[in-house]
């Protein structure tokens, strides 16, 4: 039999067609005027004179100096420049950027300085809000407004992750409208923040100019929660082409589930929950219709798919879980239970006795790793979800700031790879085998 798929929805869907959240933005130019509110000596300093024996010190108390960028007024305002503030003599006790529903997130730099962390909104009024103490021990409180340029084009961006459970090799996949400028890919991968209840490291990935994944240098760990939020809205992308909405999503990795197929030996070892549950035997792909080598994932399954080749036609196949795009699936195959553990008989397939694919089946999730090995035939870039095709080095060479990213429950943070341990295990049980997708 002829294992590919024809639903009775028609041909697969692509990975590109991923329905997802709009987002759109725009460009505009920038006028960046410094303003200050400060005190001075003769407005309310005092001076205070310490020490004896001709050894004078003079310590002046005055009111804080606030400096806000953008200035008060300041229009068409570039989102990616963000707002700073700097207080000379005193310290930040406060500072709020409000766009009348919601306020913009920022980070301290010592006590004396503040920036936004991600892209301002396009098309928007805000308000800034700074109070600082002087050394003179006086509270102020200090105002700006000012207006983010309009767009002059948009972009939506998505992604195929839904709010459900993944295998633990699932990277996050988002999807944009229009083609990503080079220029502007490094902005756009640390718009993202990524949050794990279990400590990870990954990277950031261009497969071409509109899709970006993250992987995981290792597997996730089973049971980890995570979530991500891309601050789109002020991103750009291209000249003129900024996002007006964020996207966000939340999943959970589930028990491990990795299936190890030998198309030599003709068995499967399945792994579960982190140790070998059991070796099947199993029947690929024929000489001409081999089964490509290469660590896959899991993408969808139904029980039964229709499935057609030669000689046949829309044949219900039972327990079928599909892990390339092309048609192959682990599926039960009782019409070749004699061959299997022996020979390759199918057409691309793994058979699987039906007592043992509706194991897989019942237990399998979208993102569950399915590694081939030992067939004469090279696996496919694409061909299914293959970001475990590629080594750690490749990951960071497909990044367009070429860092790591490290992954806890606060948050994400990109680090210099180097500065990183070596990799934990090369165990089937937390990655994938360097170029695996060759040949055997």
């Amino acid at each position: 039999m002829r294992d590919k798929e024809r639903t009775l929805t028609g041909r697969p869907p692509l990975r590109g067609r991923r329905a997802g959240l709009a987002i759109t933005g725009v460009g505009g130019a920038l006028c960046l005027l410094v303003t200050a509110c400060s005190g001075s000596l003769s407005s309310g300093a005092n001076t205070a004179v310490h020490g004896s024996g001709g050894g004078a010190k003079t310590l002046a108390s005055e009111a804080a100096q606030v400096v806000i960028n953008p200035a008060n007024g300041a229009r068409n305002v570039k989102t990616n420049r963000g707002v700073s503030v700097t207080v000379a003599h005193g310290k930040i006790r406060d500072v709020t950027v409000s766009d009348g529903h919601a306020t913009a997130a920022g980070t301290l730099q010592g006590q004396t300085g503040w920036h936004t962390v991600w892209p301002l909104h396009a098309a928007t009024r805000y308000k800034v809000t700074v109070t600082a103490t002087g050394t003179n021990g006086k509270t102020t409180s200090t105002t700006s407004t000012f207006r983010t340029e309009r767009p002059a084009g948009s972009f939506t961006a998505s992604t195929i992750l839904g709010h459900q459970t993944y295998g633990v090799g699932m990277p996050i996949m988002i999807n944009f409208s229009q083609a990503v400028d080079p220029r502007y890919r490094a902005a756009i991968e640390k718009a993202i923040n990524i949050k794990s209840s279990n400590p990870v490291v990954g990277a950031w990935y261009w497969d071409g100019s509109q899709t970006l994944d993250f992987r995981t240098r290792n597997y996730w760990p089973q049971y980890t929660k995570v979530r991500f939020d891309a601050h789109f809205n002020g991103a750009q992308i291209a000249p003129g082409v900024f996002g007006t909405a964020n996207l966000s999503q939340s999943f959970t990795i589930g028990k491990s589930l990795i299936g190890v197929t030998s198309t030599r030996t003709h068995q499967t070892r399945i792994y579960w929950g982190n140790k070998l549950y059991a070796t099947w035997p199993d029947s690929s792909g024929m000489p001409g219709d081999d089964t490509a080598n290469g660590t896959y994932l899991t993408i969808e399954k139904a029980n039964p798919t229709l499935m057609s080749g030669p000689g046949y036609k829309n044949v219900p196949v039972y327990w079928s879980v599909r892990f390339t795009w092309s048609g192959n699936y682990y599926h039960s195959a009782p019409w070749s239970l004699a061959d299997q553990g022996y020979t390759n008989v199918s057409h691309g397939c793994v058979n699987l006795s039906p007592q043992h694919a509706e194991w897989w089946y019942v237990r399998s999730d979208p993102g569950d790793p399915i590694t081939i090995t030992g067939s004469p035939v090279s696996g496919k870039w694409d061909d299914g979800y293959t970001e475990w095709f590629l080594t750690w080095k490749q990951l960071l060479r497909g990044s367009a700031t070429h860092e790591a990213v490290q992954v806890g429950p606060t948050g994400s943070t990109f680090v210099n790879p180097a500065t990183l341990p070596a990799t934990a295990s090369t165990s089937r049980l937390h990655g994938s085998k360097p170029h695996n997708y060759l040949a055997g």
